[in-house]
């Protein structure tokens, strides 16, 4: 009840100046923020994403099941998408499919693009085509595992979200836009268990840190989000430190995340307090 009086206090105050945002000023708050393009576009050192290759590509995941690599997405006309329109760029974010009309593989989050609003989806397509361009060729993902045909009909329009529906406006933020539900629930058969594990953890990511694993971010008595605070979670995701100074791994995007405001942080810390206990995922 706490977390909800709160996120309407600041919803009510930010409402009418978030609508008044530009498309660029919308765009730049998505990307460098809960969307975290960034996150899989941007080689990643130590110290945070790598200067001056911001979106630029690089590899993202080595399993078994495929070689993949995340592109240059800078307006470079030669190695980036520079040649591209906006539709275009629009219909690759949510649709999966590039102008010449293949089929971007995973783990681009198809699932949860498609149901981004219209608007969003142009904020970030509008943003993303006028950052600085830059030349680095990336090689073509490697998939050896069948892709589908499709990842669904085309998508034809997407409402945009209401802020001040909280629970709502914390879904669409942790879905379509953070694809935060994505990371943290387990997989059975290849696909994530959305029906029966949402936000029970478990995925295993691997990289030079070593490997991470999914924290459990329902309110179960595994998991350590049942023992945060409102306050402690907001800090736990926007720095990447937990209450006993312990740090989370790669790939959360903490660098990213640490721009969420506080409407949005409020809205987001809310629904994930709605999430059904469920034992650790894995």
């Amino acid at each position: 009840m706490q977390i909800l009086l709160l996120a309407a206090a600041i919803l009510a105050a930010t409402f009418s100046h978030s609508s008044a945002e530009t498309l660029l000023e919308r765009g730049a708050y998505l990307v460098n923020g809960i969307v975290a393009c960034g996150n899989c576009h941007t080689p990643q050192t130590p110290q945070g994403p790598a200067q001056g290759k911001e979106f630029a590509g690089t590899i993202i995941a080595d399993t078994p099941e495929f070689t993949a690599f995340a592109p240059n997405i800078t307006p470079d006309k030669a190695t980036g998408i520079g040649s591209w329109s906006k539709t275009e760029l629009i219909r690759a974010i949510r649709d999966g499919v590039r102008p010449d009309g293949s089929l971007i593989g995973p783990p681009m989050p198809f699932s949860m693009y498609r149901h981004l609003s219209d608007r969003d989806v142009e904020a970030i397509a509008t943003y993303v085509m006028q950052v600085p361009a830059v030349s680095n060729a990336v090689p073509k993902s490697e998939y050896r595992i069948p892709l589908p045909p499709a990842y669904g009909p085309p998508v034809a329009g997407v409402p945009e979200p209401r802020p001040e529906n909280i629970l709502d406006y914390g879904a669409y933020l942790a879905g379509p836009a953070g694809h935060c539900l994505e990371c943290h629930t387990p997989m059975v058969a290849g696909h994530f268990d959305y029906d029966n594990q949402t936000g029970a953890g478990g995925l295993k990511f691997e990289g030079p840190w070593g490997i991470s694993v999914a924290s459990n971010i329902t309110p179960h008595s595994d998991g350590r989000v049942a023992e945060y605070s409102d306050a402690e979670l907001a800090t736990v995701i926007r720095s990447g430190i937990r209450p006993d100074g312990s740090r989370l791994f790669p790939p959360m995007g903490v660098h990213y995340y640490a721009s969420i405001n506080d409407r949005d942080m409020a809205a987001l810390v809310a629904f994930i307090r709605t999430l059904k206990p469920k034992p650790n995922g894995g």
